[in-house]
């Protein structure tokens, strides 16, 4: 008996060690095929249950942050190369600025960027997840109508978030999503001013990757930089959180989720923009069909909760059956 107890102790302890070997640190999705290919990449979004900003620091309250669950950041904006793609083989209709295939996208809706992320996932085989009324190709699709919120008739349905599907994979990251992975510290309570991992302001620059450089006004840029040129990173890896261009969130300006037209929450300052709009505790708002030349997306993953349950459940079976013939 005494040998049975310490082996669900040791089971039990072991979960936590097992999910986070289930969710990799840093990796790449493709998607599209042929000349149309293209990956995105994601770093992994750990400490599960960390609270929010305390909310008291800077000239705003950001009680942001806190997120009960591990999920995947884009490590990157997405770029115009990307929505190309996606338009050719979609059928999107996304617009947007054109300047480099490298660039990050901008004037981009965010009713447009919720497209792009619904072919990310119908593509790859997941339930879209944002619900609209008209598909591409579809009588009066236009890439730019509001969507239609989720109801308990539909598989995936989650009350407490009426925009998004709980079966998806690929989503618009939340603002707690995203200002976690912009400047929450990964340790304790502690959360940074800026999302290059400090609370220096960053210094300007047009493009580069040096740390606690950031692509805003003062370093002589003229357009947003490459993807993957767009600054320091953060102190989870990701890259242009603060500048380059301002990033849609997933979420209502008020965290709701509960109007399709109601207006919804940016982030992250772009590189016309001063040092203000880089901090934690600023945050804007506008309509989900406007689009902007400084306004552009990144993407987050949110692993299937089904898939990570029997990958759990698997390890752990292993285990134990380690365990007792160990104990034999």
């Amino acid at each position: 008996m005494t040998q049975l107890i310490h082996s669900r102790s040791i089971l039990t302890a072991s979960a936590a060690v097992l999910c986070a070997f289930l969710v990799p640190s840093a990796h790449a999705d493709g998607f599209g095929s042929g000349g149309n290919a293209f990956t995105i990449d994601f770093v992994n979004i750990g400490n599960a249950g960390n609270a929010n900003d305390s909310g008291t620091t800077g000239l705003f309250s950001s009680p942001y942050g806190g997120v009960g669950y591990e999920f995947q950041m884009g490590t990157y904006e997405i770029s115009e190369d990307m929505i190309n793609k996606a338009n050719t083989l979609g059928g999107l209709l996304i617009s947007k600025d054109t300047r480099g295939v490298n660039q990050a996208a901008t004037s981009v809706s965010w009713n447009e960027a919720a497209w792009f992320v619904n072919w990310l996932n119908v593509s790859s085989g997941y339930a879209p997840a944002y619900n609209f009324a008209v598909q591409p190709g579809g009588e009066g699709y236009t890439g730019n109508e509001d969507l239609v919120l989720w109801t308990p008739s539909n598989g995936g349905y989650d009350a407490s978030n009426l925009y998004r599907n709980s079966s998806a994979r690929y989503v618009l990251p939340s603002e707690h999503e995203w200002y976690k992975a912009a400047y929450y510290s990964g340790s304790g309570a502690t959360y940074f001013d800026y999302a290059t991992g400090s609370d220096v302001i960053p210094t300007a620059v047009a493009s580069g990757t040096g740390a606690g450089t950031a692509v805003f006004d003062g370093g002589g840029a003229t357009v947003p930089a490459d993807i993957t040129q767009a600054g320091g990173l953060s102190a989870y890896g990701t890259m242009g959180q603060n500048g380059n261009v301002a990033e849609w969130n997933e979420s209502a300006d008020d965290g709701i989720n509960n109007s399709s037209s109601e207006i919804r929450a940016l982030r992250g300052g772009a590189w016309d923009e001063t040092e203000f709009f880089l901090r934690s505790s600023v945050r804007l708002n506008t309509s989900p069909t406007a689009s902007a030349i400084f306004v552009g997306f990144r993407v987050a993953s949110v692993p299937e909760p089904s898939s990570t349950v029997l990958m759990i459940s698997a390890g752990l079976l292993a285990l134990a059956r380690r365990r007792r013939r160990a104990a034999l």
